[in-house]
């Protein structure tokens, strides 16, 4: 019977020389199995660092994405409306300023106006809301705003641009103020109040602050205790 063959680690021979021989041999194949588990090892190695260094960068980079967002909700987020302190309805130390003598009778229907835009005078028995408007608002209801001590921005569209209308809108508070286009006026922009009006040319004029400083939110309004929510919204409210 032909005998089972022996491993080669176990391998053994009589002759010197085929000796040293097998016993090279099992030498290699230990270093060869030494090599391979050490270069597993080494790519083991390498993928963890290569794992690392991936999560690395994604949380570096969702840390920075986190950091950007937080700067730009501080540079991008829209300024705070301006503040005013309740007006006493004296304008006359600004240059411009027109004074009137305007009834404040609740009616139906429309109004014919003497000023224009109206600076108070019989209206509508609803306020409009107060607050930015992309189209023209009915007279009779934005009069009722002036008589709760609102102010009316108005600007003709022909005659100004996109800028001018942002800057108009900065000036409002963020409340008792209306702003709305008003077609064909004589001037640019106009800022009224009950029975009180001034008209710009620029929406730059330091002349529109100090209108707001006099009669904004007026203690001299015919009903200074009255709101400006809870009415109506005319279309093109913001």
């Amino acid at each position: 019977m032909t005998p089972t063959p022996t491993p080669a680690e176990k391998r053994t021979s009589g002759n010197p020389a085929t000796q040293a021989q097998i016993n090279l041999s099992v030498k290699q194949q230990r270093e060869q199995k030494r090599q391979e588990k050490l270069a597993e090892y080494q790519k083991q190695l390498a993928k963890r660092r290569r794992s690392k260094l991936v999560w690395w960068i994604v949380g570096s980079a969702a840390a920075v994405a986190v950091v950007a967002a937080i700067v730009a909700s501080f540079v991008f987020a829209p300024a705070p409306a301006p503040t005013y302190a309740r007006g006493d309805g004296d304008g006359s130390s600004i240059e411009g300023v027109e004074t009137f003598d305007n009834t404040a009778t609740h009616v139906e229907g429309t109004v014919d106006y003497p000023q224009t835009p109206p600076a108070g005078g019989d209206h509508n028995a609803i306020w409009l809301n107060c607050g930015v408007y992309t189209q023209p608002v009915p007279n009779e209801n934005a009069v009722h705003d002036l008589e709760h001590g609102a102010v009316w921005i108005t600007y003709d569209p022909a005659q100004v641009t996109d800028d001018d209308i942002a800057k108009l809108e900065a000036v409002m508070p963020s409340t008792f103020a209306t702003m709305s286009p008003y077609e064909d006026m004589d001037t640019p922009i106009a800022v009224s109040a009950w029975n009180a009006q001034l008209k710009v040319d620029s929406a730059d004029d330091p002349r529109i602050k100090e209108f707001f400083t006099a009669y904004w939110h007026s203690t001299n309004a015919p009903e200074p205790q009255a709101l400006c929510t809870g009415g109506l919204d005319a279309p093109g409210k913001k």
